[in-house]
Parts: structure tokens; sequence; C-alpha cells
């Protein structure tokens, strides 16, 4: 057993940051808290850290009930998205700092931040000084500094929220990498989706502070729970029951909305009964992929994603009067916001 949070709440005033929210990471396992800004994911990983109290519920490590330990003593190692790494002290003295505090004997910690500079491939780096290194390269230094005291539970806060997006895909490969390597249960929180599908064993996708669906990212973007997690898991387009996508075939049902992934929109040059007119009004080149915008005879805009081979096969043009169809659809009820 790694984690277990059960019926958890927190309130800060009149806001409900975390409502009655109940998950369980297996032990060993790599968990994203994924969702939007206010949406509860930072306050329930700070709960788990022993910085926040919950009102109500309680929380277990590795089968210990902690909800009122003290932070100090529940070993887990934090990362913060800004590094709060010591300035004046070198990346060795920086790993080694929970260690002595410890008072582990030198040549245990000696031999630890080593292993460990080897571990985020720093070998040769630990006289360094923080502001001699890359904002990768220091967050590579906080994650050997939270895993040097072997913490039973590691906790990343937004890892790479402060990093370009090229370093940010570099380090949470990276980052996936390492976990496989330590093992150590691991929740981290992100709002980025494409880092939650990449790097995460399993998504516990979060709104207004509760728990809208967990899964592994397969499940959560091939079978969504809600229409929240729906539109918030990769790119949608959300159309009302009423709009005739379907040709003569099929009639939309009594849901409110229908929502089709870019991806199962079928483009084609011919018109069949299973298909509705459509106009070109955008092409986007997105290298291996093109983003085409079309616009229904009714004044509905759906966004189609091709692959480059079905897009040089289709040879389209802005403009062009094409014919579509949609693959797979969804239908939800229209209550959710973003």
């Amino acid at each position: 057993m790694g984690i277990v949070v059960q019926e958890v709440s927190k309130s800060f005033g009149d806001f409900q940051a975390v409502d009655n929210v109940s998950i369980e990471v297996k032990s060993g396992s790599l968990v994203a808290l994924l969702g939007p800004s206010g949406s509860g994911k930072s306050t329930l990983l700070r709960l788990i850290a022993g910085l926040e109290i919950p009102d109500r519920g309680k929380i277990f490590l590795t089968g210990e009930d902690t909800t009122f330990q003290d932070a100090r003593d529940r070993n887990i190692g934090f990362v913060f998205q800004h590094y709060a790494l010591f300035k004046h002290m070198t990346v060795r003295q920086n790993i080694a700092f929970g260690l002595e505090i410890r008072k582990q004997e030198k040549s245990k910690i000696r031999n630890r931040v080593d292993e460990l500079l080897e571990l985020v491939q720093l070998k040769g780096m630990g006289n360094r000084y923080p502001s001699q290194l890359s904002g990768g390269q220091r967050q590579r230094v906080a994650l050997a500094r939270a895993l040097a005291v072997e913490p039973k539970v590691l906790l990343l806060d937004e890892p790479f929220g402060a990093l370009d997006a090229k370093v940010r895909k570099e380090l949470r490969a990276w980052l996936r990498r390492l976990h496989d390597e330590v093992h150590v249960t691991s929740v981290f929180v992100t709002h980025d989706q494409e880092e939650a599908m990449e790097v995460a064993d399993a998504i516990v996708v979060m709104n207004k502070g509760k728990v809208e669906q967990v899964g592994t990212p397969a499940e959560i973007y091939d079978n969504p729970a809600t229409s929240f997690v729906m539109s918030f898991i990769g790119p949608v387009n959300v159309v009302p029951a009423s709009t005739n996508i379907w040709g003569k075939s099929k009639h939309a049902n009594d849901r409110e909305h229908v929502f089709i992934r870019p991806q199962d929109i079928m483009i084609k040059t011919q018109a069949t009964d299973t298909t509705v007119p459509a106009r070109i009004s955008r092409l986007i080149h997105l290298g291996w992929e093109i983003q085409v915008e079309l616009a229904l005879d009714d004044g509905q805009v759906l966004m189609a994603h091709l692959t480059r081979d079905r897009f040089d096969e289709l040879k389209l043009e802005p403009q062009q009067r094409v014919h579509v169809q949609p693959k797979d659809t969804r239908s939800f009820p229209l209550n959710y916001s973003i």
C-alpha cells in the first residue's frame, strides 16, 4: 500500500479547495494529479505532505495513519516548481543537506551523493553552484536532494512548470526513466495533459475540488467518465445534438451536446449518404499533422486532424468544399466549465 486518501476535505474560508476526495496510489507507482488552476490538485498534494491539515477525512502513508502527523516525521521527498535550492551551497552540498541534518556518517553521505549525481546525470558537476546550472539541471538537483533521504513517498508540485517547452519534454521523459529505476511511490501535480499522459501510470483528474475520474492514460482518454474529462484530456469538438453531422443515415440523440475528437472527423471529397457538406476555412500545418478548420453550412465550426499522408492524398486547399462524417462520437450533458 502506498498512499490512501479517505474522504478528505479542506476549505480556506468560504473556498472549498478539496471536497470529499478519496484516492489510492499503489506502492511504487507514479500518479499524476491533473486539472486546471483552482481544481484542488496542489492542495491535495500538500495535504498528503502534511503541509496542510484536512478539515475531514484521513490520510495513510504505507499503511500508517499520518493525518495529523508533522510533515517532518512523514519521510516525504518534496520537489517544488521553483527548485528551492540553497544558492550559497554547491550542488553536492544541496543534495547532502537532508543527510547532514540526520547526522549521517560523512563517508555514507559522500557515497550517497556520488550515487545520486550519477543517477540524475550530473556527474562532474557537484562543485558547481545553482547559478552555474541550467533550469533543467537545477530541477534535477532538486530531485536528487529529495531522493537523498530515501523517502517513502516522493511528491512533485508542477516540477517542470518553470521550464521552456523543449526542456519540459526532455525532463519528463527523464523523470519516467528515473522512476523506473528507483520505484519510489510518486505523485506529481500538473495542468499539462500531455505531460500526465506521457509520464504517469495513472491519472487523477480533478475539477472544482472533486475527483472526476481515476484511470490509466488510455482509460482516461478512450473512456472519459464525464464531459469535463472528455473536454480537458485532449482536443475535442463540442456541438449541439441538433447539429446535422450524420447525413441521412442517423439522427442526433436527445442528449444536449455531442463530443467529437478531431481525429474522428473523416473528410471526403465526394458526398455520400452519411456525410454533410463543409468548407475548409483554414489549414494549419503542424509538421507531422495537419489541422483542418471546417465550417458547416449551418455555421457550426469543426476542427479535424489529418496525418500528413492522408492530407497529401486528399490534396486539400483553403476554401475547398468537402464532405465530412464523424467516425466516433460521445454524448454528454454540457455541465462543465474550464
